[in-house]
């Protein structure tokens, strides 16, 4: 990548299916996600247990001796419902303490194919870069074009002027593990003018006034 110049990145937290899915190139996929993330010593970050595509990517990870950190509700530990967490294992109330421990601890994310608990944590984590909570990079893998719908509905809303250009720039899509993870690494963060003034420190007693013509 020269000419550009790359952020460092020490950890992913990756979001995708507690389930397999119906393509196999999904489950080799997420097992080729990991390898790149162990070459590159890069620790993983992600949901816990070993369920689906989940266990695929911290295996893979695992086995190339990086670190791995499974953030969990608690309420999935019971009977086991998840298996084991590959990894270290944090316990938290809810599912939102998970999103945001997720947030606070990851330097990017990288979303695999999956069902709405997956699509809940990518626009979730897109939504508070676009409320300048975050400026970390977001991609999304695209597996034999899972995600050629998701990425078709965004340009649409943003030809209907939903979404900002600025704000469609936030998400970041790729074929291939190396090609996704070069693309993270050379983000650069672009917060909306008036979205910048927000000020989200406990501390605050109240917020910037906003531009109510904003698209949010």
């Amino acid at each position: 990548m020269e000419g550009v110049s790359v952020r460092k990145i020490k950890k992913i937290c990756v979001f995708c299916g507690a389930n397999s899915g119906k393509d196999v190139a999904f489950v080799n996929a997420a097992f080729h996600l990991g390898e790149v993330l162990g070459k590159r010593k890069i620790d993983l970050v992600y949901g816990g247990g070993k369920l689906g595509l989940m266990g695929c990517v911290s295996t893979a990870v695992a086995q190339h001796e990086r670190q791995v950190l499974g953030i969990i509700p608690s309420a999935f530990t019971i009977n086991n419902l998840v298996g084991e967490t590959c990894g270290k294992e944090i316990k938290v109330a809810t599912m939102q303490e998970r999103l945001v421990m997720m947030m606070e601890l990851s330097n990017a994310f990288i979303a695999l194919p999956g069902g709405f608990g997956t699509l809940e944590e990518l626009f979730q984590m897109i939504s508070w870069a676009q409320l300048n909570i975050h400026n970390k990079p977001i991609g999304v893998l695209n597996i034999n074009g899972f995600f050629n719908g998701l990425l078709s509905f965004v340009d649409h809303a943003v030809k209907q002027e939903f979404i900002t250009p600025r704000a469609r720039k936030i998400l970041i899509s790729a074929t291939t593990a190396d090609e996704l993870v070069d693309k993270l690494q050379a983000f650069r963060f672009e917060p909306d003018p008036a979205l910048s003034k927000l000020k989200w420190s406990p501390s605050s007693s109240q917020k910037e006034k906003l531009d109510l013509t904003l698209r949010l």
